[in-house]
């Protein structure tokens, strides 16, 4: 049921009734991204002046009266992501001290997500201290998309929105001719999600990938339990940063008989030797979202293909502004 609705959502527009008073505003980290979703609501961008002082410090000033007005911050903290969360606790005492009437944080891409536990001890959870802060500097709601781990919605102690980019990869691969496709869980954890995938693909087969990580960025594939010979095979993950899994993964899988093989997910983080893997692994294609904006981290390989979100993430802005189901879009 929530795939079918998203997907009915792909390539509409909204407009938000006349007395809805709702304001959208966007940092420096992801633009294009705050821009297709306002044109989703059929809305303009809202201004914010945004620069630096010479020591780097940020300043930034909220240049339209937003006193009574529901406002939506859309700022993923992606890299430099130090930067992208100081810039968005600012944004957001900048319009609590101008009066907002709720302060909304569109982050599709939520930085730190992957320091979501003690691995080992006297480290520290990271992703918990970025949801304090976030939920401290005053903001009302966050509105994200495939965290890493899901249970990071309850490092918050405000309302969270964990919204799902699956449908924009269903769209994609109905729409290939694929052979006896199978999906591929490139770990244990993502298996949920690679279900879900499979299922809305004529209930494709699924593999599982057992794969252990030695250090930070680093990963050893042990097995492959399911079979690929002679099929086309799609990999699914939330995101891909060092492509490091992925490539190990792809390298297994041809080796097993596979014959086409794609990834999917929907973070490109896409850091280090990212692109050097990319473009000299078996994949035939990569393709991801634009959670992490393209124009400011180029997607330098002609194996990437980038899908928008910014449908799915306009359409809960117009639920929750219209008082209408959220949950359906989880």
């Amino acid at each position: 049921m929530v795939i079918e609705v998203l997907e009915s959502l792909l390539g509409r527009q909204r407009s938000l009734s006349k007395d809805t008073k709702v304001k959208i505003f966007s940092g420096t980290s992801n633009p294009a991204l705050a821009q297709e979703i306002s044109s989703y609501l059929r809305l303009p961008v809202s201004e914010l002046k945004i620069k630096h002082f010479s020591d780097g410090e940020i300043f930034i000033r909220v240049q339209e009266t937003v006193r009574g007005y529901d406002v939506f911050v859309v700022q993923p903290t992606s890299s430099p992501v130090n930067e992208s969360i100081m810039e968005l606790l600012i944004i957001v005492d900048a319009l609590k001290r101008a009066s907002a009437k709720s302060i909304n944080v569109v982050i599709p891409y939520y930085g730190y997500a992957r320091q979501d536990r003690k691995a080992q001890g006297r480290e520290a959870i990271t992703s918990k201290l970025v949801a304090d802060l976030i939920s401290k500097a005053g903001v009302d709601r966050v509105i994200t998309m495939d965290l890493h781990a899901g249970q990071i919605q309850g490092f918050f102690d405000i309302k969270v929105d964990h919204l799902h980019a699956l449908p924009v990869f269903v769209e994609y691969f109905k729409n290939m001719d694929l052979h006896d496709p199978v999906i591929v869980s490139p770990d244990v954890g993502g298996v949920a999600r690679t279900r879900l995938l499979a299922n809305k693909l004529n209930d494709a087969p699924i593999a599982i990938i057992d794969k252990r990580r030695p250090d930070h960025n680093k990963v050893e594939v042990y097995n492959l339990i399911g079979d690929v010979n002679d099929r086309d095979v799609i990999v699914i993950d939330d995101m891909i940063d060092t492509f490091g899994t992925l490539q190990a993964a792809g390298d297994m899988l041809k080796e097993k008989g596979a014959r086409r093989i794609f990834a999917c997910a929907t973070h490109a983080v896409f850091s280090g030797p990212a692109y050097e893997r990319i473009n000299n692994s078996v994949f035939d294609e990569i393709i991801v979202t634009n959670t992490i904006d393209a124009d400011r981290h180029p997607l330098d390989s002609d194996k990437i293909k980038c899908l928008g979100v910014a449908s799915l993430l306009g359409e809960a802005i117009y639920r929750i502004c219209e008082d209408e189901s959220v949950s359906e879009l989880f």
